[in-house]
């Protein structure tokens, strides 16, 4: 077992449920549902146990593209008097954990997270979970593009199991990319210049990166031997994720677009698109 315990005591020995025994679980939300429905509620205990200082991904969105799998860590102290035997990890969305109808998305490790006891705090245990996700098996038809919560169990060494269906969020997002092509190059000062491009983003369902329509993009230049980009105004993706912008040609520079992340979409910027002016 992946876990560290304090004096003789073995797992062995211990009748643990089901539940904290499996060893591989992804997008498993009837196993999420069983695990929660083990308490009265879902957030609360039966045992000791509490969970806190809980970190997912240092603390960074979650970005996948269509054929993005990335290995995701979630650190977290578990705290108990009685000893921490084992604990188990979900990502999921929904809006009952304990009921599997409602459970919309769900992600779990392939391994029980590893807890090493403090050398200077009895019963405090520092815990690492990891979880593997790919766009393409765990999130095709599983869950969508946004908020996911964590759910984090956990048995004492007497057997006795606590639970926190929300002990902390993340975002997990879709990849997005974006062109710029501005022309004519060279270019006439005081002539229009025309930047074209597009924005897309991962569809994991089709495993394809499509077109983002509706979306708020910002045209931006940066003069030729300076290190700072300045917006010039901001447009909106058309049908296809189509964009096109129009300025006034004043000096050689480089021209892009812009896209500032959202609830489900992670952001992006387009390399620079250089103009001669003459």
């Amino acid at each position: 077992m992946s876990v560290v315990l304090p004096g003789a005591v073995a797992l062995s020995t211990l009748c643990l449920p089901a539940a904290a025994q499996a060893a591989e679980r992804p997008g498993a939300a009837a196993e999420l549902g069983s695990l929660a429905a083990r308490s009265a509620h879902p957030a609360t205990t039966l045992g000791s146990m509490r969970f806190s200082k809980v970190v997912i991904n240092g603390g960074k969105d979650i970005v996948l593209g269509t054929t993005t799998k990335k290995s995701v860590t979630v650190t977290y102290t578990a705290t108990s008097s009685s000893g921490v035997a084992v604990t188990e990890a979900f990502l999921w969305q929904g809006t009952d954990s304990s009921s599997p109808d409602t459970i919309t998305g769900s992600l779990g490790t392939d391994d029980d997270p590893v807890c090493t006891e403090s050398t200077t705090q009895t019963g405090v245990y520092a815990c690492t979970a990891v979880f593997h996700i790919s766009a393409a098996s765990d999130l095709k038809n599983n869950g969508v593009a946004g908020t996911w919560k964590l759910i984090l169990g956990g048995w004492d060494l007497y057997a006795n199991a606590s639970f926190d269906d929300d002990v902390s969020t993340t975002r997990i997002k879709k990849a997005s990319q974006l062109t710029a092509d501005a022309t004519p190059e060279p270019v006439k000062k005081g002539r229009t210049i025309t930047v074209r491009g597009s924005l897309k983003r991962a569809d994991w369902n089709t495993g394809k990166n499509v077109g983002y329509a509706g979306q708020g993009v910002l045209l931006q230049y940066r003069k030729k031997g300076s290190s700072t980009y300045t917006t010039l105004k901001k447009v909106t993706s058309g049908t296809g994720g189509a964009l096109k912008a129009t300025t006034t040609a004043t000096a050689d520079g480089y021209y892009r677009f812009s896209f500032a992340t959202n609830t489900t979409t992670a952001a992006a910027t387009a390399p620079g698109d250089y103009v001669d002016v003459r």
